[in-house]
């Protein structure tokens, strides 16, 4: 695959956000039950929706490699928060797959509060080179494709009426958009606070620094990285690799970094046990700040 192929393959992700986001509204806006998976976070209606959406137009995304016809109409795997389990015997073999969490955010969702996203990835050797993460209440598509770098789209039209990569560039804004500030602005999660990020904050002000806390829910925290409103994404708490793969592609096409926290390498993907180390994210011109 070359940076064309990702760009198709960008659009039907663009794409499949949207539709999914149509469907988690028709839930939001109307009276929901509320279920719990195994490890007792909530889980609702429009998380299966917004699952079996994706699934369905992704599965139409193929290899399309026309110097690989053996290839050419084998569907990439996806691997879903929502999904079934697949075994790491499996997809260890997988040289691309899309990794989707199709309600991220599950706590906002219930709290009614707007901050839940639709984030679909496409993993390709263990790196994210692909992500669109999209705010369904606010209708904003937040993504990057490597080659191409990272965008925003405030949308005012239908999704699915978008038929190019070129139209869908032309209506979106290049990220980061740079803004001038004399303190470093660190972002943290709403519905997960923790003591070592109060401690990271302390760390930072004992350095000098003049830091202002800002927080958000769901993948946006990256979004807010990726434009330039956030400087620094410290998460001392337990992720998903769907949580974090769409938002570190589109930090690290807007120049940023999201790397391990004690090896700082950037998170790898598709690992036989999929819980992300701690990790830190950062805006473009950022220095990771050496904190003990």
């Amino acid at each position: 695959m070359n940076n064309i192929k990702y760009a198709r393959h960008l659009l039907a992700a663009v794409i499949a956000a949207g539709k999914a986001g149509k469907g988690i509204l028709e839930v939001y806006n109307s009276d929901f039950a509320v279920e719990h998976k195994d490890d007792k976070s909530p889980l609702t209606m429009a998380d299966k929706r917004s699952h079996e959406i994706i699934a369905n137009e992704l599965k139409a995304v193929n290899i399309s490699n026309s110097h690989d016809s053996a290839h050419a109409n084998i569907p990439l795997p996806l691997l879903s928060e929502e999904g079934k389990e697949i075994p790491f015997t499996e997809r260890k073999t997988w040289e691309y797959f899309w990794l989707v969490d199709p309600l991220d955010g599950t706590k906002e969702f219930i709290k009614r509060n707007g901050e839940f996203t639709v984030n679909i990835a496409l993993i390709h050797k263990n790196k994210p080179v692909l992500g669109c993460i999209y705010v369904p209440v606010t209708n904003i598509f937040y993504f990057a494709c490597e080659g191409l770098g990272a965008y925003r789209l405030t949308n005012k039209q239908d999704m699915t009426a978008v038929l190019s990569i070129n139209k869908l560039i032309d209506s979106s804004v290049k990220l980061p958009e740079h803004q001038d500030r004399e303190h470093l602005t660190v972002i943290g999660s709403r519905s997960h606070p923790s003591e070592q990020f109060a401690k990271f904050v302390e760390q930072l002000q004992g350095q000098g620094e003049k830091v202002e806390i800002i927080s958000a829910g769901s993948s946006l925290k990256f979004c807010l990285v990726a434009e330039g409103r956030a400087d620094i994404y410290p998460r001392f708490g337990p992720t998903m690799e769907w949580d974090t793969a769409a938002g570190q592609a589109i930090v690290e096409q807007s120049n940023g970094k999201i790397i391990n926290a004690e090896t700082k390498v950037p998170l790898r993907y598709n690992k036989e046990n999929m819980v992300n180390p701690f990790f830190i994210g950062t805006g473009e011109n950022i220095a990771i700040p050496p904190i003990a």
